[in-house]
């Protein structure tokens, strides 16, 4: 039987997503849960492998089991198994044909930015404490720019930029509120610090460092060089992906 399962986690101890070599994935969490109720090796497949550090509210996850499973008791089963910052947020039947990445119709990534000259502590690691003011008329418009498809090798860690860099950007906005600021990113897939990056331009935007003009050019296919910082992972959130209207996990679903 093939499940999909809604997951959610504090990304500060993990080195990403994905199962690595040094240190340790989300991955591999979900992976020796799903040995531990299943007493196999299981395949788990993702809709975004986020960078080391960074959160999901709601990444989606997929894999096949040999025997079939109530949701509600693979979900009770699996968070058992699962160390307290990762957690299982609702679990369901899936057609065969359902694979997390392959079939996200798009990914929506939230920035967390707090501007002031004091964090509160029980936000710490969940924002990006950013000291500089900024020009928030300035960052919106440029906001808007990302919307669209671009080339964004600019946007891209060197080392890990494919071929073809070009990604679609569906919505693109900030709102904020006292001294929070939330950037939203919207997207058919991302590049590794993408999102990162992009947020380290609207910086350079805001701080006046940068204008609109440049930050097209960016977009038009420039190196990595003239790009900005890569902004911190912690305020970073995986927030939800699509497979379409209808059941949990889009028409895949299985009632």
């Amino acid at each position: 039987m093939r499940y999909a399962a809604l997951v959610s986690y504090v990304g500060t101890s993990y080195s990403g997503w994905q199962r690595q070599a040094m240190g340790t994935g989300v991955q591999e969490k979900i992976e020796d849960a799903l040995f531990a109720v299943e007493g196999k090796h299981v395949n788990a497949s993702a809709a975004g492998r986020t960078d080391a550090g960074v959160h999901a509210r709601g990444q989606v996850v997929s894999f096949e089991l040999p025997k079939e499973w109530r949701p509600d008791k693979l979900l009770l089963a699996l968070n058992f198994h699962l160390p307290p910052d990762i957690a299982v947020l609702r679990a369901a039947k899936v057609l065969p044909a359902f694979d997390a990445r392959r079939l996200a119709l798009w990914r929506e990534y939230r920035f967390f930015i707090w501007h002031g000259n004091a964090l509160p502590p029980l936000i710490r690691g969940r924002v990006w404490w950013n000291r500089s003011r900024w020009d928030f008329d300035e960052v919106r418009k440029a906001c808007t720019l990302y919307e669209g498809s671009h080339d964004f090798r600019a946007f891209c860690k060197t080392s890990e930029c494919p071929e073809r860099p070009v990604r679609t950007i569906y919505r693109s906005y900030i709102r904020k509120k006292g001294n929070l600021c939330i950037f939203t990113v919207r997207g058919n897939a991302f590049l590794t610090n993408m999102v990162r990056i992009m947020a380290g331009n609207l910086h350079d935007v805001g701080r006046g460092r940068k204008n609109r003009e440049q930050l097209e050019a960016l977009l038009k296919g420039e190196n990595r060089a003239g790009s900005g910082m890569t902004a911190p992972p912690e305020g970073l959130y995986l927030w939800k992906v699509s497979y379409g209207e209808g059941t949990p996990f889009g028409p895949y679903g299985v009632e």
